[in-house]
This record gives structure tokens, C-alpha cells and sequence, in this order.
């Protein structure tokens, strides 16, 4: 082979494999306006994304480029976060008021990120002002490969499934309440998919099964405030997937799924062919507030029985339940190593931060807190001036301490919130919840490892009744009244990620906070530059873009 010769092969191979390393890119455009819907019989303001409610599903795949080129027809600024998706090296785009300038009315902006090395199902939403209480939210899923094998066979279809509490006020009307000093208290129905099944759209079909064969349902609770139990009449469900996690495949005739949470169950069409219901029902309120929504049986008749099946009460179910739940530790995940090859229960704790939840009148207002701060967004997110190097400007760092007393966890201080994290540090965070209400927390950027929840309060001696071999790996954990929470995880994700209330009056009344998870090395190995398209506000808006990350 001539050396000429022998140099186009060398070209020609390194453009192939230049080629084949670019994932693949799906492209969206999302105009997004308000519009009147009546998903409890009472015509209100929701918002639309391309005229539908819930929004449209993103169906995606390990490793793809999501591009999506957001409208803002509203009146009031927007943004979108991705809840769960994990943006490897880019907060820039997790969609947070803490990390984005939001989009102003009339104006678009491009978001552009990778579902890297992830699986599972998720949901994205609004998290300006108040608007998730009025749509905006859809399904998000992130296929596996084909190359990675999936612990269950293909099945016949795979069905999104949105569940969550609705209110029949405005998102105006409901901020101006909490604006006010005043709770948003229950709500007004129950919706699955954006119906309720109690009005005119009632005993239509949402979803249709062929007798015999199995179906995969992603069900996401995309609500503001209520947790609910989901159970479909006459049918047992097989849980495989939790918050981007396969799990071991224990049968349930109900489960309970809390603000933020998604999973995936197995259903087999083995029932006599008719109609069934899906229902899915408040937890822990004094009044049940139930939504139903039609399966139907291809070929089959009859209407769905009038008897729904009753959801469970008390905390003990739920709390059992989540006993139950599993890792799948010999399962590939997004790649083809078990997900049971990373050894969580064999790496030192080297930090351990307390977050306590707590509520108090501030100048006359309702508050929420994290250990007596209540975060407050400033004009410019701390991203971003962290970025351009000038925090002092707009917040400071630590504003709470990792062990609060009780005395500091109770009087609350309104300010930004921010918490410096030490970039790969092992870490464990122990919820306390001293209230009444059962709180969850969701955490951007990472899953982590849920090793317990237990009643009373926590000491280091809790430790023992952590599992330390196959908890979950997932993104969003509840904790009941007059319990703590503990989970575990390494800050290998560079950047400033929200922990937060996933209770929305909490959240937007100031129970979060921003983790800073800086790299010393300034490298794009660790995190990108902030990206040409961002827009700017604040008081970075004018200065002068610092120097770039390198290699």
C-alpha cells in the first residue's frame, strides 16, 4: 500500500470514527401560551405547550442530544427544568432560577442538553413563579440503547401516565395568596394526564391493551402539594424502574408516588376484556380526593366496574413499601456494567450535612426554611455570578451550618441560599422532618442512594440500620412527620445544582437551597463555559465574559 494511499485509509477511518462518536440529536420547538381548560369542569387559565395539555412527551434515548427552542408567549417570564435529568457538567441548562436568567415575554431560548449515561423515566415543568400549578409539565423518557440489555422483555407498548393534585384557581391568583402570607391549602381534584375522569371526559379511554400481552407505564406524580396512590382495577403491576434506577421486580397491587417521583410498572392485559380504571387518590389528607381514567381491553366490552378499589391509609403502608423497594444490583443501567458494581456501602462518609425542614411567620408572611433560611432568588443567579467571579455582589456562601440547633433551625432569616460542596466528596444528608406534614425532597443534578427512613430523631448510631448494599439510586425522597430521611452520594457533578422542597408553596416561599460544586482545576473536563446563548441579567449583564475553561 502506497503511503498515499495508506494516508486517505488513515483519514477516512478517523472521519468514521469522528462520525460515529456525535450522539444523535432530537430537535424540538415549544410555543408556549396560556389557554382556557377545564380538567375539573370549571373553565380556568392553563398554560399550553403547542396548544396541548399536558405539554408533549419527549421520547428519547441514552446519550441524545435534546435541543429545544423554547417561545415565551406569556406575559411573564419562563423557564423549564428537566426534574432528574442529571446535565453532566452543564447546570447551565438545568432550567433553576439559581442558575438560568429566565425567558422574558416574547422572546426564545435554546436549551441544549445530553441524557448522558442515564435510563428511566422523568418529567420537565415551569419553575417560574408559580406557573407548574397550571401545566406546562410532560413526560420525559430516556430509552436504553439497544446494545444494553434491559432486565424484562420488550413490551407491546409503553404508556406515560402524568398524575398530580390541581387546583381551580389561577397560577396569579394562587402566588398571590402565598405573596400574601397565606397557604394555598388542599386541593380542588385529582388529575391523571390532565383529566380527572369526573366530568365530560368521563369512561373514554386513555389507554387500550391487547388481551395477553404486557405493557410498560411510566407513572409520574407531576402535582404541586399532594402525594397519591396509583392502582389500576383488577390488575396487579410490576415495578421494574424507579427514578432512573431498575429495580428488583416486586408485584403491588398499589403504589404510593410522591411529588416528584416516577416509576415504571409492567401490566399484563390477563383480565376478562372490558374497560378498567386507573385511580390514583390523595395520601395523608383528611379528605380523599380520587381521579380515575379508562383502560381499555382491544376487541373487549362492558363498562368499567362502579366498585374502585379503595387506596391504603396510614404512614406504616407507605413506609413498608419503601422497605420493599430494591436495586437491581445485576441490571445494566445506561451502561452494560451491573448497576450493583458501584459499592456505595464501602465508601468513607467524609461530610454530613442536617437539613430540617421548618415554617414561621417572617414580617407578618408565611415562610418555609432549610436550618432557618429561607432562600430568596436574586436578580442574577448565583450561577452565574460565580461565574463571572463577582458573588460578593449577590450572595454569600454557607449562610447555614451542617449541624443546626434547634434554636437556629426555627428562627428564620430570608436571603439567598448557597452552600459551598467540596468537588467528589462522599457525602450524607440527613432529612429531619419535626412537622406534621409529610415533606419530599428532590435534588438536581445527582441521584443518590436512599439507605433509610426512619421515625424519631437521628444520631450517628442510626447508621447501623442503613442499607448499605442496595438501596435505590434515585433523584427524590419523602420523609413522613416526626421522621429523618438519610441518603448518600459523591458531588462528581460540577456545578450549582438546587435541593428543594418538591411541595411548590414550600419551594417558592423558600424551602431550597443552590449546592456550589466547584473544581479547583477550572477545566472542561470537570464542567463547560457558560454556553453563547445564555442570556444574562443582573449585575453581569454588562461585564466582560471571564476567562474561558480549558482543557
Amino acid at each position: 500500500m502506497t503511503l498515499r494511499l495508506t494516508f486517505l485509509v488513515l483519514c477516512f477511518l478517523s472521519a468514521t470514527s469522528l462520525i460515529k462518536a456525535e450522539d444523535p440529536y432530537l430537535y424540538f420547538t415549544w410555543n408556549v401560551s396560556y389557554g382556557t381548560i377545564s380538567p375539573l369542569g370549571v373553565p380556568q387559565q392553563g398554560i399550553l405547550i403547542n396548544n396541548e395539555f399536558p405539554g408533549p412527551n419527549i421520547n428519547s434515548t441514552t446519550n441524545n442530544n435534546i435541543v429545544i427552542n423554547v417561545f415565551n408567549n406569556l406575559d411573564e417570564p419562563l423557564l423549564f427544568t428537566w426534574n432528574g435529568i442529571q446535565h453532566r457538567k452543564n447546570s447551565w441548562q438545568d432550567g433553576m432560577p439559581g442558575t438560568n436568567c429566565p425567558i422574558q415575554p416574547g422572546k426564545n431560548f435554546t436549551y441544549h442538553f445530553q441524557v448522558k449515561d442515564q435510563i428511566g423515566s422523568y418529567f420537565y415543568f415551569p419553575t417560574t413563579g408559580f406557573h407548574r400549578a397550571v401545566g406546562g409539565f410532560g413526560g420525559l423518557r430516556v430509552n436504553s440503547r439497544l446494545l444494553i440489555p434491559v432486565p424484562f422483555a420488550d413490551p407491546e407498548d409503553d404508556y406515560q401516565v402524568l398524575i398530580g393534585d390541581w387546583y381551580k384557581s389561577s397560577h396569579a391568583d394562587l402566588k398571590k395568596m402565598l405573596d400574601g402570607g397565606k397557604s394555598i391549602n388542599r386541593p380542588d381534584g385529582i388529575l391523571i394526564n390532565g383529566k380527572s375522569g369526573n366530568g365530560t371526559d368521563k369512561d373514554k379511554p386513555l389507554f387500550t391493551m391487547k388481551p395477553g400481552k404486557t405493557y410498560r407505564y411510566r407513572i409520574c406524580n407531576v402535582g404541586i402539594k399532594t402525594s397519591l396512590n396509583f392502582r389500576i382495577q383488577g390488575h396487579s403491576m410490576k415495578l421494574v424502574e424507579m427514578d432512573g434506577s431498575h429495580v428488583v421486580q416486586n408485584t403491588y397491587d398499589a403504589l404510593d408516588i410522591h411529588v416528584g417521583q416516577c416509576l415504571s410498572v409492567l401490566v399484563t392485559a390477563d383480565q376478562t376484556p372490558k374497560d378498567y380504571y386507573m385511580v390514583a387518590s390523595s395520601r395523608f389528607l383528611k379528605e380523599v380526593f380520587t381521579a380515575t381514567g379508562v383502560i381499555s381491553y382491544e376487541g373487549g366490552s362492558g363498562p368499567p366496574s362502579p366498585q374502585i378499589p379503595e387506596g391504603p391509609t396510614g404512614i406504616v403502608y407507605s413506609l413498608n413499601q419503601f422497605r420493599s423497594f430494591r436495586w437491581n444490583l445485576t441490571a445494566s443501567a445506561a451502561r452494560p456494567n451491573p448497576q450493583g458494581s458501584y459499592h456505595y456501602g464501602g465508601v468513607n462518609i467524609t461530610r454530613t450535612i442536617k437539613i430540617v425542614n421548618s415554617a414561621a411567620t417572617v414580617d407578618g408572611k408565611l415562610r418555609y426554611a432549610i436550618n432557618g433560611v429561607s432562600h430568596t432568588d436574586p436578580e442574577t443567579p448565583p450561577k452565574l455570578a460565580g461565574y463571572y467571579m463577582a458573588p460578593t455582589k449577590v450572595f454569600e456562601y454557607n449562610s447555614i451550618v451542617d449541624d443546626p440547633t434547634p434554636e437556629s433551625a426555627t428562627k428564620i432569616v430570608v436571603k439567598p441560599n448557597v452552600l459551598n460542596a467540596t468537588f467528589r466528596d462522599f457525602i450524607e444528608v440527613i432529612f429531619v422532618n419535626n412537622e406534621k406534614s409529610i415533606q419530599t425532597w428532590h435534588l438536581d443534578g445527582y441521584s443518590f442512594f436512599a439507605v433509610a427512613i426512619e421515625a424519631g430523631q437521628w444520631t450517628p448510631e442510626k447508621r447501623k440500620n442503613y442499607n448499605l448494599l442496595d438501596a435505590v439510586s434515585r433523584h427524590t425522597i419523602q420523609v413522613y412527620p416526626g421522621c429523618w430521611a438519610a441518603i448518600m452520594l459523591t458531588f462528581d457533578n460540577a456545578g450549582m445544582w438546587n435541593l428543594r422542597s418538591t411541595l411548590w408553596e414550600r419551594h417558592y416561599l423558600g424551602q431550597q437551597l443552590y449546592f456550589s460544586v466547584s473544581s479547583p482545576a477550572r477545566s472542561l473536563r470537570d464542567e463547560y463555559n457558560v454556553p453563547d446563548n445564555a442570556e444574562l441579567c443582573g449585575v453581569v449583564k454588562d461585564m466582560p465574559k471571564p476567562p474561558p475553561y480549558t482543557i
